[in-house]
């Protein structure tokens, strides 16, 4: 599949003929699993295990320890019988894909807590990933996958991304935010080496329960804190990987932010860059700045964006990062702060770079996958 504009539809704004439209790439749609989605993809003894360990539960599993928002944190008008907001392709199809005319969907299942034997995290990230496969990116062309792995028993998370390297519909594999070692630490080499062979982009996702450990802090006490948190552990994942020298190793690794704001990365650059101007030489194995590295390895998505008092300032903040080619547009489908394509961007964004930042960027990091179908 290559990925192009498409014409003009029913729900574009053009009010007559035929013409090209900007392309729409959502990169942060998150469809919910149920327990009876996973246990017939699970082999003895881990289908009693995790169904001993979700009795009762009606819905999804719960992820979230300490207070939310109510309704869970989702969309009220995304729920449906006998499931919860995510968890029906049809309602997901008619208020993301077809109401904004989505040309793609990335499709990020969310599993904040993997705990158990390894053989047990890697059974459940096989039947995560066939479940995602079987009914989701088998019933519309506009999706694509996200591949969960057992990030910490790197032989298993090769097996499993190496077992869909040849799946285009499947496009990045998730780096946990509950490693138990930093992200740059060589024992996650081959899961790095394994996505770039394979032209997956290596793409985080943070938040949830204290199953991301929140190193240094202990867990919130208020939704607020998570949700303002969301961009401090990327950027130690940022820095670990650089200062570790991942992408001398792996120099076509690409790595996808998601869902952890924007305005930290300029500052970011800029202090990594003053310290290693006074102590470059405790990092030996880096060849370049760090800002090099980040710049030229590093996507964030837009969800949440900030939004200063003055739309004009979060454009600036974006080209001081020098960032205009590597920001993606998210929804963050279906939760509560689900961003509108319509709405997202502030109307000070210039016309060049809303088009990148609703599609064109994303369209570049996925190109290699994408472009296999």
């Amino acid at each position: 599949m290559t990925v192009t504009a498409r014409e003009t539809g029913p729900h574009d704004q053009a009010s007559s003929g035929r013409q090209a439209r900007p392309l729409l790439l959502d990169v942060d749609v998150h469809p919910l699993f149920l327990p009876r989605d996973i246990l017939p993809r699970l082999p003895e003894p881990w289908r009693t295990r995790y169904a001993n360990e979700n009795s009762g539960r009606g819905g999804a599993r719960a992820i979230h320890d300490y207070p939310r928002w109510r309704n869970g944190g989702f969309r009220i008008d995304a729920a449906v019988p006998g499931g919860p907001p995510g968890s029906d392709i049809d309602v997901l199809r008619a208020q993301l894909l077809d109401e904004y005319g989505t040309d793609i969907a990335i499709l990020i299942p969310l599993t904040f807590a993997l705990e158990g034997p390894a053989d047990y995290k890697a059974a459940l990230c096989r039947a995560i990933n066939d479940w995602l496969a079987q009914e989701w990116l088998n019933r519309d062309p506009r999706l694509r996958g996200s591949l969960n792995v057992p990030f910490d028993s790197p032989d298993l998370a090769v097996a499993e991304i190496e077992r869909f390297a040849g799946d285009p519909r499947f496009v990045q594999v998730m780096v946990r935010g509950d490693t138990q070692s930093e992200w740059g630490d060589k024992k996650y080499w081959p899961i790095y080496r394994a996505a770039e062979a394979a032209d997956f982009v290596a793409m985080c996702h943070v938040g949830g329960e204290p199953g991301n450990h929140y190193r240094g802090s202990g867990a919130p006490s208020y939704y607020l804190e998570q949700h303002v948190w969301l961009h401090m552990p990327v950027e130690r994942l940022a820095m670990s990987m650089i200062c570790e020298g991942v992408f001398d190793a792996f120099p076509r690794l690409q790595v996808a932010l998601v869902e952890a704001c924007l305005t930290w990365s300029g500052p970011l650059q800029w202090a990594m860059d003053a310290a290693y101007a006074v102590a470059g030489n405790d990092a030996p194995q880096l060849s370049r700045l760090p800002s090099e590295y980040f710049r030229e390895h590093f996507w964030l998505s837009t969800q949440p964006i900030e939004e200063p008092d003055n739309p004009r300032h979060l454009v600036k903040s974006i080209e001081f990062a020098q960032l205009t080619d590597r920001v993606m547009f998210s929804s963050d489908y279906p939760h509560w702060d689900f961003d509108s394509p319509v709405k997202a961007l502030p109307a000070a964004m210039p016309a060049a770079m809303r088009g990148k930042i609703m599609g064109e960027n994303a369209a570049r990091l996925y190109a290699r996958r994408l472009n296999r179908g």
